[in-house]
């Protein structure tokens, strides 16, 4: 059997055929196409803070792409462009601190990173150019920025990417402070990129988006660790 892999998504009015508007829950396909490409099967999770124990069928976790963090839970108050969805907010800090305890494996992406880092206990910046200076993390609308990142030597995320160090990002957040966690990449200017728990089993966050491009390098070793994980024999009925 594949791994399989939760996927985090939202609610958010969509249209399709004669239907409008309507309450969906959804996420871009590059997400699922990413996991099964790199050999998992992927499952998608809407937000619910009810309980974590669909953790228990699940052998990986991916915290998705998506809207800011409510700056109340680490302490801060909202900016004015700060846009939050408190119900992906609190369903997805349930489902990555019970993962962390269970050391299930999980990668976190853009806003997954940024929450990985508040679950760690760390905080954000809420909005990159009054900090950087500059917008080149999300030139436009739609447009993915790229960058050149700077790995620590000996990382996971090091070894994982290699030489091939350009990253598609589009965020206007970032991680001020990674708390528990610790900062494996950096951009050009600074700005955090990636971060990892090197006291399990496979705990890593980027802020770019590798589902766009379909990267086998960090799916292909989430898959791996899932795999690892020796639950891929999940009982039926």
């Amino acid at each position: 059997m594949r791994p399989v892999i939760g996927i985090t998504t939202y609610v958010e009015p969509a249209s399709w055929a004669v239907w409008h508007d309507l309450p969906t829950a959804l996420i871009p396909h590059d997400y699922v196409a990413a996991v099964t490409a790199a050999g998992g099967r992927a499952v998608l999770l809407p937000p619910d803070d009810l309980d974590a124990d669909v953790l228990r069928v699940l052998d990986g976790l991916v915290l998705s792409g998506g809207a800011d963090l409510d700056p109340e839970l680490y302490g801060a108050r909202p900016q004015p462009l700060t846009v939050t969805r408190p119900d992906r907010d609190s369903a997805e800090l349930l489902l990555a601190r019970a993962a962390l305890d269970l050391d299930l494996p999980v990668l976190g992406i853009c806003r997954g990173m940024q929450l990985l880092a508040v679950a760690a206990g760390g905080s954000l910046h809420q909005h990159l150019p009054d900090v950087l200076g500059h917008d080149r993390h999300r030139p436009a609308p739609a447009v993915y920025g790229r960058q050149e990142v700077r790995f620590t030597e000996g990382s996971r995320i090091a070894g994982l990417m290699g030489e091939d160090r350009e990253v598609h990002c589009y965020h206007h957040q970032g991680v001020a402070d990674a708390g528990s966690l610790t900062v494996t990449g950096h951009a050009d200017d600074g700005g955090v990129e990636a971060v990892e728990d090197p006291t399990r089993s496979f705990v890593v966050g980027v802020q770019w988006h590798p589902e766009v491009t379909r990267d086998k390098r960090l799916f292909g070793a989430l898959i791996a660790a899932a795999s690892r994980r020796g639950g891929l024999a999940h009982p039926m009925g």
